[in-house]
């Protein structure tokens, strides 16, 4: 009897053993769960955190993730309605909302990427072959204020009528009405990156280049007529101070010689002999030196004033 108590009690302890090892499970935070037996679900998902007990052996646990999760896509070569090719390289936000459905339905995160690279790729192509190339590259809130280039036909680019982010929305709205049956919810759809494929690319660069150098073209033709009006006025005007001044000039000559003039008459008439006599003095200064020889007729005014000289 004792031997039967005691074989029965280590079968319990085996039990609560194996139970607690594999009886058990910890759900994290971030995380949900659904219990499998035999592969197939039991049960209703677990979604909160904490400690879960399950049948050991028999049962087990497929784990999701509860968080927001990415999608990337591989960069497309797409044509727009207007027919230019471009890359467009796009990104997505995406959880798990049904554990249940998400794996009777996908099974997988890689499986689910895989689906959503069918499903948001299409939806993409669809799109972007809808719309011009205008459409794809500007946002719904771009105006003429920041017109700054050409289009591919050489006319001024008009504001899109919907913009990149209404079509992202758009590529949104119809890719999230079939997620539901995969346990999925899409939150939102982006471009990344748009650009040109390398044979369109080098044909905008090369027009991009003679569009500048056209502009430089103008604005340098503008900058020589600015040029030639401004040294055309700089020399108008310098033509005009100089007249001036010399007009001034002629003018203060022509007083002072004149007031000189009077002075010169106001001195003569108040003593002529004088002034006579002070003016040879200034002449014989100019003409006589040490090697001076002067040949004078006998009645030349230079002549009396020496006569006088030699007399005395």
């Amino acid at each position: 009897m004792k031997k039967i108590v005691q074989i029965l009690g280590l079968i319990i302890v085996v039990a609560a053993g194996v139970t607690v090892w594999d009886g058990f499970y910890i759900l994290k935070e971030g995380e949900q769960a659904v219990v499998t037996q035999f592969g197939a679900p039991v049960g209703e998902p677990q979604t909160e955190a904490g400690l879960k007990l399950k049948m050991p052996f028999i049962q087990d646990i497929r784990v999701f993730e509860k968080k927001i999760l990415m999608w990337d896509g591989s960069p497309n070569q797409i044509p727009t309605n207007d027919k230019t090719f471009i890359y467009l390289d796009t990104t997505a936000r995406w959880r798990i909302i049904d554990s249940l459905r998400f794996l009777q339905a996908v099974g997988t995160e890689n499986r689910a990427r895989t689906l959503l690279d069918d499903i948001l790729d299409g939806t993409l192509r669809d799109l972007v072959n809808k719309n011009d190339l205008i459409e794809i590259i500007r946002s719904s809130d771009w105006t003429k204020d920041y017109m700054t280039s050409t289009s591919q036909a050489g006319d001024l680019i008009v504001p899109p009528q919907l913009g990149r982010d209404k079509i992202s929305q758009m590529v949104l709205e119809a890719a999230a009405k079939v997620m539901p049956q995969y346990g999925i919810e899409l939150i939102d759809v982006m471009f990344k990156r748009v650009n040109y494929i390398d044979s369109v690319r080098e044909k905008v660069y090369d027009r991009m280049i003679s569009e500048r150098k056209r502009i430089a073209a103008e604005k340098r033709s503008l900058g020589e007529g600015r040029k030639a009006e401004i040294l055309g006025r700089v020399e108008r005007e310098l033509k005009e101070i100089t007249s001036k001044a010399k007009r001034e000039a002629v003018e203060i000559e022509g007083k002072a010689d004149a007031e000189a003039t009077k002075i010169y008459g106001k001195a003569y008439s108040k003593d002529p002999e004088f002034y006579a006599f002070i003016r040879s003095l200034e002449s014989y200064r100019d003409i006589i030196t040490n090697n001076t020889s002067l040949v004078l007729s006998s009645d030349s005014d230079l002549f009396k004033y020496m006569e006088s000289l030699k007399v005395k």
